[in-house]
């Protein structure tokens, strides 16, 4: 019996066949991605997400008839273990903020390396949240220009945490899984796991995608330039 993990599952959205075929071209040409179903459209992908059973979609933003945007809650309520990676032209903070807030746990623009979409499908697929340094950092711009985004319970929450503990939710929030995370910061694996219960327990949160929210809201997440490191 191999003890080879099971590979991603993938569902890809998106109305040109012609994007659809290059995504899986650069998926499958690397172990541990499995291309279980393609949509169309939106509706489309709502029909198909049940029966599939994807452990990642894929998700564009303009397609015909519903888009990928008012797509994202019916998707999580048809399927709610479901991750969802956006993977679109636009990156304006508009659209990055409206994905978020539906429930997305990443974004990155089509025009990212294959290598950058391998990492964001692994970083959701782990838990984790991804948001490509060009969509973290129009939106940290965004952020800091115009009004709070931020609800005042959030920011006051945020404003409670410890200099450590803002880290590591700016690291969790950008995709980095706990091993890395304890790497990066010179803690164990077990302390960062506690840094994370103690981190939703104070935010009232019970997810890593809504850590992702709170993060991205508050300006954490990309004030750096990226969610990921370099």
């Amino acid at each position: 019996m191999s003890d080879a993990p099971r590979p991603i599952r993938l569902l890809i959205v998106d109305d040109h066949a012609v994007v659809r075929q290059g995504i899986r071209h650069v998926l499958e040409a690397e172990e541990g991605f499995e291309i279980v179903a393609e949509a169309a459209n939106a509706d489309e992908a709502i029909a198909r997400v049940a029966s599939d059973r994807p452990d990642v979609i894929l998700l564009d933003i303009t397609m015909p008839g519903r888009s990928g945007l008012d797509a994202v809650r019916p998707l999580l309520e048809a399927a709610p273990a479901v991750r969802i990676l956006m993977l679109s032209v636009h990156d304006a903070a508009e659209y990055v903020l409206r994905a978020v807030r539906a429930g997305a746990h990443g974004y990155v623009r089509k025009d990212t390396t294959p290598a950058d979409l391998r990492a964001a499908i692994r970083a959701v697929h782990a838990g984790g949240g991804f948001f490509s340094p060009e969509v973290a950092g129009r939106l940290t711009s965004a952020l800091r220009e115009g009004a709070p985004v931020a609800t005042e319970r959030g920011a006051q929450a945020i404003g409670s945490l410890t200099a450590r503990e803002r880290e590591v939710l700016t690291r969790i929030a950008g995709g980095q899984p706990n091993k890395e995370v304890a790497a990066a910061l010179g803690i164990s694996v077990r302390t960062v796991e506690a840094h994370r219960d103690n981190l939703m327990r104070k935010l009232g949160i019970r997810s890593a995608a809504a850590l992702t929210r709170l993060a991205i809201e508050s300006g954490l997440l990309g004030a750096s330039g990226g969610a990921q490191d370099p």
